[in-house]
C-alpha cells in the first residue's frame, strides 16, 4: 500500500524530510527494513497525514516488522491500521498472516475471513487462509482456497506450490505433480515446491526421484524438516538404513511429531 496517493490530501509538507519519509515508508527492494520502519514512524509522528494515509503507514510499518520477525509489534500496527480504516482488506490479510506465524490459527482465520469479505478478489488472502487450513489439517478447504487464488491471480507465487502440496496429501498425485512442475517453471529455487514434489514421488514409489527432490529442497533450506524426513523414508526404501535413520533423526530434532505428520500425509515408516 502506497502513501503517495494520499499525499495530495495531506497537509502541505513543511519539513524537509516529509517526502523522504513517505518514500521510505512505501519501501522498495533496496530500502532496508529498519529504514522503512523509521520512515513510517517519522511520518506518523509528523501529524501531517490524513487518516487514510496514517492507516497505510501503520500497515506498511507492520509489514516491515513482520519481515523482521517482530510479530507482536506487527500486530499492534495492523490493529491500529484497522482502527483508522476498517474498509481496507490489506491490514486484515496482514494481521491474519501474522497470527498464522504465531500459530494462533483461529484468530488468523477470523482476520482472513474479514479480508476476503471486504475484497472477494483478494488472491493473497485466499493463499494465506489456505495455509491456515493446512496447519489445521483441513486439506479439502485448503485445496479450494488455493484453487480460488489461482483462478483470481494465476501467477501468484505460492499458490501453485501450495495446491501441489495439498493435492499430494490428498492423493491426487498426477494433478499435484503438474502443479509442482508449473511452480518450478517460474520459481525454480523454491524449497517448498521441491519438498512437495518429493512427497509425490515418494507416494508414487519413485525413491530415486524423491531423494533428488528432497535433496534439492534441502540445498535451499537445510533445516526443512519435512524434506529431511521424506528423504530418510526414501533412503530406507532404497535399503540405505544408515542414511535414512540419520535424516529422520535430524528431522525429529527440528520438528517434534513429524512421524505423525507423515502418517497423516499417507506415508508410513514400515522399517
Amino acid at each position: 500500500m502506497l502513501l503517495f496517493g494520499s499525499l495530495a490530501a495531506a497537509q502541505s509538507p513543511r519539513k524537509g524530510g516529509y517526502i523522504e519519509n513517505i518514500a521510505l515508508c512505501n519501501g522498495s527492494d533496496r530500502t532496508s527494513l529498519t529504514a522503512r520502519i523509521d520512515g513510517c514512524t517519522a511520518f506518523i509522528a509528523s501529524g501531517q497525514g490524513t487518516t487514510r494515509a496514517l492507516a497505510i503507514a501503520y500497515n506498511n510499518r507492520g509489514n516491515a516488522h513482520t519481515a523482521k520477525g517482530d510479530i507482536d509489534r506487527a500486530l499492534q500496527d495492523f490493529d491500529q491500521s484497522i482502527r483508522l480504516d476498517q474498509s481496507s482488506a490489506r491490514p486484515f490479510n496482514n494481521r491474519g498472516a501474522a497470527y498464522l506465524r504465531k500459530g494462533e490459527y483461529d484468530l488468523a482465520l477470523k482476520a482472513l475471513d474479514e479480508a476476503i469479505k471486504l475484497n472477494p478478489n483478494y488472491a493473497r488472502a485466499f493463499v494465506n487462509r489456505a495455509r491456515v487450513y493446512l496447519r489445521k489439517n483441513e486439506y479439502d478447504r485448503a485445496a479450494k482456497d488455493f484453487e480460488e487464488a489461482i483462478r483470481l491471480e494465476p501467477n501468484l507465487e505460492g499458490a501453485w506450490s501450495g495446491r501441489c502440496w495439498t493435492r499430494a496429501i490428498l492423493g491426487s498425485l498426477q494433478a499435484a505433480l503438474e502443479d509442482c512442475n508449473k511452480a518450478l517453471q517460474s520459481w525454480p529455487n523454491d524449497a517448498a515446491t521441491y519438498d512437495s514434489r518429493g512427497l509425490i514421488h515418494l507416494k508414487m514409489g519413485q525413491a530415486d526421484a524423491a531423494i533428488s527432490d528432497f535433496s534439492s529442497a534441502l540445498r535451499a533450506d537445510p533445516k526443512l524438516a519435512s524434506a529431511l524426513y521424506g528423504r530418510g523414508l526414501a533412503r530406507l526404501k532404497r535399503g540405505d538404513k544408515t542414511g535414512g535413520d540419520a535424516d529422520m533423526s535430524a528431522a525429529r530434532t527440528i520438528q517434534a511429531g513429524i512421524d505423525d505428520d507423515f502418517t497423516r500425509y499417507g506415508v508410513r515408516n514400515s522399517n
